[in-house]
This record gives structure tokens, C-alpha cells and sequence, in this order.
């Protein structure tokens, strides 16, 4: 999931807006045979994707060619050589965050679906999850000069929850069918693993992106979305007593033995293959992991639970975003891609995504008709928020500041307050540089 993180330098940028002008003859869209070509990233949709192009040749004589390009830095680098060189696909999809997606947009890139998605009194946007399409929105005012619209599809949609092993749970005496629903009950779970030598929460830590993720989970929990995004915009200071109170749950995790060993150096794939396997009780992971999970293990016996509470005074905040398609504004396919990416989106053809790859459905219609595992995790997607919904973009030190200072904290070199101290001088530092 490396793409939820995914940064262009500012001089690609700038590559990119001297690209996506007038698409040269020939380098793409070509009409001839009706043809619609696809790039995409995601090697678990590959065969899904071939099938259903196979239906819409058959349904409408319109050939869609999906090309595959991983692993997720590969296919970033290829579409924005392909944007400088204005040599982009009729349909595309974008990884980062926000502020590249607007880059796109900016230059040409990416065509404004709203006129599509709201006609017929807002048909095709009703049967679509709003959180879904939110991902793909700009609100007036943002601070990407972006005009107002929504510029891309959905196609699928994740969360990011926690998850345990209810045979494990059964082991430390622990009831499968009621989870910790308090970080106290989380963290009191400690003695019982300790006792059994069992390992407790595994995630992929050494991604920062995963890490910041539970954190600001406890953020908008402890202090709400409010003081959350004015930390962002630079009016609250990282040395609040509510982050404070936020690094220090790491602190308490470290301390009661609720995290695995080796949490900050593991990768994801390692954190997936270890729950998989029946050897941590907890795992912090996204609702792709059903298709992982059930790849490693058939049989695994586990369920879906939110981040325990830290406070009553918030609701708890879960991460949610959408893999979503682009559509090229310069394509002389343009139409005809809308009209694919619509098709793509009714209920048969998110039947078919939600059955072959255990991914969320983005159609509505679709919810009741998915795996009670995946399920539990569309039970929340009404908590979900995510960076790009925000409007508020955190400098990329700072965020790698973030990361790092939660792992000090984790491996008991440095305090709470030391670490949020530095990421603080990080703050001052790029606020210093904006306001030159």
C-alpha cells in the first residue's frame, strides 16, 4: 500500500505542468476498432479486470485493453513520464497524495467527471459510497487552486482497522465475541500474552505511512477532527498536551507488552504472513488483508475490531481511501471512457470485483451481498476519513518526523515529550520556509 504515500518531488511537478498540453497525433486515444486502453497498479485485480473487459466487448463492441504495470513505484514512474510526455492512457489512475493529484489536474491531465456524475439528478454519484467519491472531489476553496468537481472513479474502497485471532483470544481466556473496546482493556490484554508468550499487535511499522495512520486515529479520538487540522495548518503545536497524550499511548503499548517484537522494523507483508499464520494475536492492517489472509490461510478464524477508544470525548476516526481511475482530458476517447467507467461501477461489475478480490464494493447496491469478514469492515466505512479528505496537506518532513519520533518512542529512545518536541522543530522550520 505503498501508494497512499507516494510523494512527487517538486521539480517533477513542475516537469509534469510543462507536460499534458495538446496530446500529440497518435500517442493515444486512437479511434480506430473502438479501442479503450486502461494502465492501472493492481496485480490482485489483473484477472477481474480481463474478465470484465470481456463482457463490455461482448456487450457493447468497444475492445478495453487493461495494462498492468507494478510494482506501485514502477506504474507511478510510467505515468508521469507518460504525463510529461503527454503520451497518457484513456483511463489512468494517479497514487499519492492530494497535491499530486491536483498537479494532474492542473495541467491538463484529468478530465472533470462532475457534469457525468451529477446528471440525471446526481444518478451515477448516488450509487457510489460518498466517502468514495469524496476522495476524489475538490471542495471550493482548497488550497490546490483546483476548480470545484469531482475528477475521478472509484472502483473499490478500503479501511484500516484493527483485527484478532479469536482462537488466540479463546487461549488468554478472552471472550472471541467482545474485543477491548477501551485502550485500557487494549493494553491490560499485555499481562495475559506475556503470560502465554504469545506476540500482540503486528503491523507493517516500518512504513511510516502505517504508523501515522493509528496515530492520528487517536488524534481526531482524543482531541477531534478540529484541533487535528489546526495543528496541520500550524495554530496548534505538535507539544500540546493532546499529542502529547497521543505519543504516549505508543509509550504504554511498548511498556504492557500488547506490541510484537520488532513492530518498527517489520514490513507489512512479514505483519500479514505472522497473523496469517496464527502467530500474533492482533494485526493493524487494511480490508485488503481478506485476500491476503485467505491466500495464506483458509482456515484463520479472526475478526474485524475499531482502534480501542482512548477517550469518550471523540468518536474514534478509522482511515479509508478509494483506488480510483482517471479519465485523460485529452483523449479523443474521453466519452467512451466515461461511459466504461460507469458500466464498471453498476452493481454486476462490482459483483464481480468484490467477489474475485475480496476488495469493498464502491456500489451501494452491492454492500448487502459481500463476505461477512469483509463486511465488518463495511460496517465502519461511516468513520472513515483520510489525509485527502482534509484540505490540509502536512509538510512531508514533518510527517517522516512524525513516523520516526512514535518509532523512538516505541524502542524506548526517546520520551513522549522529547519526541514531540522534534517534530515540532520540524513544524517551525517548514512554516519558516512557506512564509519566506
Amino acid at each position: 500500500m505503498g501508494y497512499l504515500k507516494n510523494i512527487l518531488g517538486a521539480w517533477v511537478i513542475a516537469a509534469l505542468l510543462a507536460g499534458c498540453g495538446q496530446t500529440p497525433a497518435g500517442t493515444t486515444g486512437a479511434p480506430a476498432g473502438r479501442k479503450i486502453i486502461v494502465w492501472h497498479w493492481m496485480t490482485d485485480r489483473e484477472g477481474a479486470f480481463q474478465e470484465l473487459a470481456r463482457r463490455y466487448e461482448q456487450e457493447t463492441g468497444v475492445k478495453v485493453v487493461f495494462e498492468l504495470y507494478a510494482p506501485s513505484d514502477a506504474y507511478s514512474q510510467k505515468v508521469r513520464g507518460a504525463a510529461q510526455a503527454r503520451a497518457l492512457p484513456d483511463i489512468f489512475g494517479i497514487l499519492g497524495e492530494k497535491r499530486d493529484f491536483a498537479a494532474f489536474i492542473k495541467a491538463g491531465c484529468v478530465a472533470d467527471l462532475t457534469g457525468a456524475m451529477e446528471a440525471d439528478d446526481h444518478a451515477w454519484e448516488k450509487l457510489l459510497l460518498k466517502k468514495a467519491v469524496a476522495i476524489n472531489e475538490f471542495k471550493a476553496g482548497n488550497p490546490y487552486g483546483v476548480e470545484p468537481g469531482i475528477y475521478g472513479v472509484p472502483i473499490d474502497f478500503m479501511t484500516i482497522e484493527m483485527l484478532y485471532n479469536k482462537g488466540l483470544f479463546k487461549e488468554l481466556g478472552l471472550d472471541p465475541d467482545r474485543p477491548p473496546a477501551t485502550f485500557r482493556e487494549f493494553i491490560e490484554v499485555g499481562d495475559a500474552l506475556k503470560a502465554r508468550n504469545l506476540q500482540g499487535l503486528v503491523s507493517g511499522w516500518a512504513e511510516d505511512w502505517l504508523i501515522e495512520c493509528l496515530a492520528f486515529n487517536y488524534a481526531f479520538n482524543i482531541m477531534g477532527q478540529d484541533k487535528v487540522l489546526a495543528t496541520l495548518r500550524g495554530d496548534v503545536p505538535y507539544t500540546d498536551p493532546g499529542w502529547i497524550k497521543v505519543f504516549s499511548l505508543f509509550k504504554e503499548m511498548r511498556e504492557s507488552g500488547v506490541l510484537a517484537e520488532g513492530v518498527v522494523t517489520m514490513v507489512n507483508k512479514t505483519a500479514e504472513r505472522l497473523f496469517a499464520n496464527g502467530k500474533a494475536v492482533f494485526a493493524f492492517n487494511g480490508s485488503w488483508c481478506v485476500n491476503v489472509y485467505q491466500g495464506m490461510n483458509p482456515a484463520l478464524d479472526y475478526a474485524v475490531m475499531l482502534p480501542p477508544e482512548a477517550s469518550d470525548k471523540n468518536p474514534m476516526s478509522i482511515w479509508g481511501n478509494a483506488s480510483s481511475f482517471m479519465v485523460n482530458d485529452r483523449s479523443k476517447n474521453r466519452e467512451e471512457a466515461v461511459t466504461f467507467l460507469r458500466w464498471l461501477t453498476r452493481r454486476d461489475q462490482q459483483a464481480v470485483l468484490a467477489q474475485r478480490t475480496s476488495n469493498l464494493p464502491v456500489n451501494i447496491e452491492c454492500l448487502g451481498n459481500i463476505s461477512s469478514i469483509l463486511a465488518q469492515f463495511a460496517d465502519d466505512v461511516e468513520l472513515t476519513t483520510h489525509p485527502n479528505l482534509w484540505g490540509v496537506p502536512e509538510f512531508p518532513p514533518v510527517t517522516e518526523a512524525f513516523a520516526r519520533g512514535i518509532q523512538s518512542i516505541i524502542i524506548g529512545e526517546k520520551t513522549p515529550e522529547q519526541a514531540a518536541a522534534d517534530v515540532q522543530k520540524v513544524k517551525e522550520r517548514e512554516l519558516s520556509r512557506k512564509r519566506k
